[in-house]
């Protein structure tokens, strides 16, 4: 049978079930990612575990969200992760280092391998030609422990690419595209993998942007071949021994298809408030732009800052617009330093900032009141910049540079009677920078670790009662994000480690009121519309909510890891059996859910709620795993005494 490269990858890794998409399968998993705002709470849950090591091939914890110290918290915090990945054998790459995305890419990943991330754009690995995959903390916590990873069988789709890019268009131009043909939900439950002639034509680090962008499809991964693209950049980061061979059989087919001539693309840009809402930039040109920032978690590399740098050479930003500058790591900075970048961005008048997401999980760099600004980053969802109403456009670097010297949206294309296209080749060796990164030794392994006063124990959480007896306190329509449910920034990430204190904030962008609401009510229910709980995979979204009290998620439809994670916290995830059923559930209602432990126990795909008095069928579409572990009041409570009965 011919296959795919998905196909092969998760062959090779299957110990539980079969490739039947739709079907639950569990997965080995080579290397595990953990970055700062996940990684306490990971650490925590890990912890509670009590198992002596790590039991996964690599495990590295990243500090890259909560670089900002405006108190103790944040430095307490990196303190306790250093600590205990010297305690139980994880690699530690220090504050300012780089993204974690960009940084494993550099000096760990392989192609053919699985990496399983606490943070939604780990599928940026397909630069390396490696299945990277987003969770919650829990899951990851459990894959360093050394169990399988459980997920739906993802379908493949097939997107041949043809063709080779314009000039003035570039990889985020690409995932652009795929965005404006899919929009944020079209590709749930699939790996998007690329394939044909014009594969060849786009760099490890161009792969990097379009894997880590898909996340915003809804797609569970995105994977490239790995090709003599591949091994040239293993072999300029001094890792060509970690390259293999690796594409789809001929003849191999996909569930479903697509296909991009590149040549026929140009440049695109997603206007507020979603990855999906794209057009030309030649449709949103004119638009005055306040700020433009290029870097973070995507179009972070070598690459991307050179084009910028280039662009820029000999020529200042327009009076009323500020360029920001993110590296996507400390060697990505040293390698444009070492070329003539660092001179070209500072004397257009850009500021460099240290690496790190920043700007992108609204760790600083929020724009002003009514301001525009346009960003290299993978999302835009409302307010996640940290201002409120905020007018945030997704763009290439390209884009980004013709607008800062522009001083409004600007078609980079129009540039092209001012100056050259700066196409850029990456080193045939990098500048080459790991000592930041502070590798497993035994002579850690007696380490104490040291937990701050914003460490706070896990919450517990019960079993799953009989029955259930609660009330809607909130109504939400389509596509509310994890940044709405849990927002990130400068007041909130610094509490990722106290539960009780980031509670505070849950649904703040909302309903300010919601926590003490909660408080007061005891057992609450929270409706929503269609692709509930999409972006970041950020745990806190459903630990949170249920250390209020949310019991239950009644709503038409749920991103996968959103879904995942309140199985994990032992709320309900069901969905409308009629969708019309939605218009019932208004805020306020009474909400009965009788006998439903009993109906969970025998396997029940359909769970009576009645609301109101009225009767509903909702879905329950989860494993037996999940089952029990909703029974039990959440994964950990299960996988504890699951542990001690082994004991």
């Amino acid at each position: 049978m011919a296959r795919n490269v998905t196909r092969k990858i998760l062959e090779s890794h299957l110990v539980e079930g079969e490739l039947v998409p739709g079907a639950e399968i569990g997965i080995r998993i080579d290397h595990t990612l953990l970055q700062d705002a996940t990684g306490t709470l990971s650490m925590l849950e890990f912890e509670a575990l009590e198992i002596e090591r790590v039991r996964v091939g690599l495990a590295v914890q990243y500090v890259d969200h909560n670089i900002l110290q405006t108190d103790n918290k944040n430095a307490d915090d990196h303190r306790f992760l250093q600590t205990s990945c010297a305690r139980y054998g994880i690699h530690y790459s220090r504050p300012g280092n780089g993204v974690s995305h960009q940084v494993h890419m550099e000096r760990f990943g392989a192609p053919g391998k699985i990496l399983l991330g606490a943070d939604s754009h780990t599928p940026g690995a397909a630069g390396i030609s490696m299945l990277g995959m987003g969770a919650g903390g829990l899951d990851v916590a459990l894959a360093m422990a050394g169990y399988p990873y459980y997920l739906a069988c993802p379908k493949a789709l097939g997107v041949k690419l043809t063709g080779r890019l314009p000039d003035w268009v570039s990889a985020k131009d690409v995932i652009l595209e795929m965005l404006r043909r899919h929009g944020v939900k079209g590709c749930i439950g699939m790996v998007v993998e690329y394939y044909g002639p014009g594969v060849r034509t786009l760099s490890a680090t161009d792969r990097e942007t379009i894997g880590n962008m898909g996340a915003e499809l809804g797609a569970t991964s995105s994977i490239f071949p790995s090709d003599r693209n591949t091994k040239a950049y293993l072999e300029a980061q001094g890792r060509g021994e970690a390259w293999v061979e690796l594409s789809a059989d001929r003849g191999a087919e996909y569930d479903e298809y697509d296909e991009i001539d590149l040549s026929t693309l140009e440049p695109l840009i997603a206007c507020p408030s979603s990855p999906g809402n794209v057009v030309t930039v030649r449709e949103a040109a004119g638009i005055k732009v306040d700020q433009a920032i290029v870097g973070s978690s995507v179009n972070s590399s070598f690459r991307d800052l050179m084009v910028t740098a280039k662009i820029m050479e000999g020529r200042h930003t327009h009076p009323d617009t500020m360029l920001h500058i993110n590296p996507g790591s400390r060697q990505v900075i040293e390698n444009v330093a070492a070329r003539g970048g660092v001179i070209s961005l500072l004397l257009s008048g850009a500021r460099i900032h240290e690496p790190g997401c920043i700007g992108c999980i609204g760790m600083g760099q929020a724009p002003g009141t009514g301001q525009v600004s346009l960003r290299t980053f993978p999302r835009n969802f409302p307010g996640r910049s940290g201002t409120k109403d905020d007018k945030v456009y997704l763009c290439s670097p390209e884009t980004a540079a013709a607008a800062a010297l522009k001083g409004v949206i600007t078609d980079p294309r129009d540039l092209a009677g001012e100056m050259p296209y700066p196409r850029i080749k990456d080193p045939k060796r990098y500048v080459i920078d790991e000592a930041s990164i502070i590798a497993p030794a035994e002579a850690l392994r007696a380490a104490e670790v040291i937990r701050g006063p914003n460490i706070k124990p896990l919450p517990k959480v019960a079993p799953l009662p009989e029955t259930i007896e609660a009330e809607v306190v909130l109504k939400l329509g389509d596509n509310i994000s994890t940044d709405t449910i849990m927002p990130a920034g400068n007041r909130v990430l610094p509490l990722r480690s106290n539960i009780e204190a980031i509670s505070e904030f849950v649904f703040s962008p909302i309903d300010p009121a919601f926590s003490r609401i909660c408080r007061e009510k005891g057992a609450v229910v929270v409706v929503g519309g269609e692709n509930y709980g999409q972006g970041s995979s950020r745990e806190h979204a459903a630990l949170a909510p249920r250390s209020l009290g949310v019991c239950a998620k009644v709503v038409k439809s749920f991103a996968r890891i959103h879904m995942a994670n309140l199985c994990n916290w032992g709320i309900l995830p069901l969905v409308f059996q009629d969708p019309v059923d939605y218009d019932r559930f208004n805020r306020g209602a009474r909400v009965l859910f009788p006998a439903v432990r009993k109906s969970i126990e025998e396997g029940d795909r359909e769970v009576l709620v009645e609301v109101d008095g009225y009767p509903v069928i909702t879905l329950l579409d989860v494993s037996d795993r999940q089952r029990k572990h909703l029974l039990a009041g959440g994964t950990l409570n299960f996988v504890r005494e699951e542990l001690l009965s082994i004991r």
